[in-house]
């Protein structure tokens, strides 16, 4: 262990523990580094799909109504009562 490691204690599936102690001995690596590739993976899997920008569909000429200010939800729920 490193000096900047920690230990503790975490409650995994019977089956997830099985499947991560078999992936462990089949690549040579402690349970330890499979947990820990695996939770970087994870964090790295967020960290990309969180930076995709998504695509909205828009209808018509684009762009906003006329006094609509999508920062203030009270006059957004104002315009969308209104039905313009």
């Amino acid at each position: 262990m490193h000096h900047d490691d920690m230990r503790t204690t975490v409650d995994i599936p019977d089956a997830l523990l099985r499947e991560a102690k078999r992936r462990a001995a089949q690549d040579g690596k402690t349970l330890g580094q499979v947990v820990e590739d695996a939770l970087r993976s994870s964090f790295q899997r967020l960290d990309a799909a969180a930076a995709v920008p998504v695509a909205l569909p828009t209808y018509g000429e684009g762009g906003l109504l006329p006094g609509v200010d999508l920062d203030d939800s009270a006059s957004l729920l104002d315009v969308m009562e209104r039905g313009s």
